[in-house]
């Protein structure tokens, strides 16, 4: 009877064999720390946009997320469907509308210029902005968070949406420093004027395309 002829592991067999186990308990240890982070990643999320909502839109207690479409308006519990614009209505303690935030953005010098801006829905004018990211230019760029005349354009920026509401009736404009007479234009900051454009530009494109959706439903609008 002949005996079965032993198989030999040589040494790279077993470096391949441990390798591939190592690897396998790696790839599992990283999908489970992904899984179990992805609470405390949404939560921190969540409570970074509620204090960029609370500084636009001061009394603010309460946000929610809601999704403005051609057919309405609706609370966001997903993904921002196909023609929707996603913002955010902030409530006082009283349950009582604060005001609407959404999301703006404009190319600048360096990079893309992102602001939140928040909304009154009684004088149909932007009431502050604040800056949600920017790689500008220091002391140059950065100047649109810390040049009080500069934020002064953003106490009634005028973004009325015109009578058939298709359109913002008189489109956010950026003029040269010292030269703004209109309640839409915004003054530029002289030495900084790209980046000025470019929360101007992303301002007026947003409110373009939110606001005819929004103002038709905002009564629609509940805690």
């Amino acid at each position: 009877m002949n005996e079965p002829t032993p198989v030999h592991t040589t040494p790279s067999n077993k470096m391949i064999v441990t390798m591939g186990l190592v690897a396998s308990i790696c790839g599992v240890l990283i999908v489970a720390a992904y899984e179990s982070t992805q609470d405390a990643i949404a939560n921190n999320k969540r409570i970074m946009v509620e204090r960029a909502v609370f500084k636009v839109l001061p009394g603010a207690a309460k946000v929610s997320e809601y999704v403005a479409t051609p057919s309405g308006i609706q609370a966001l519990t997903g993904n921002v469907p196909d023609g929707g614009v996603k913002f955010y209505a902030a409530y006082d303690q009283a349950g009582v509308l604060k005001g609407i935030a959404a999301e703006a953005a404009g190319k600048g010098y360096a990079d893309m210029v992102r602001v939140l801006y928040g909304y009154d829905t009684q004088c149909q004018c932007i009431i502050g902005i604040g800056v949600v990211s920017m790689r500008e230019t220091p002391g140059i760029g950065d100047k649109i968070i810390t040049d009080k005349e500069f934020l002064k354009n953003f106490d009634a920026l005028d973004v009325r949406v015109n009578a058939e509401m298709s359109a913002l009736a008189n489109a956010v404009k950026v003029v040269k420093h010292g030269t703004k007479q209109n309640a839409w234009e915004i003054d530029a900051i002289a030495g900084a004027t790209v980046t000025t454009k470019a929360v101007g530009r992303g301002i007026n494109e947003s409110a373009q395309k939110l606001l005819p959706l929004l103002v038709p439903h905002v009564a629609e609008l509940k805690p």
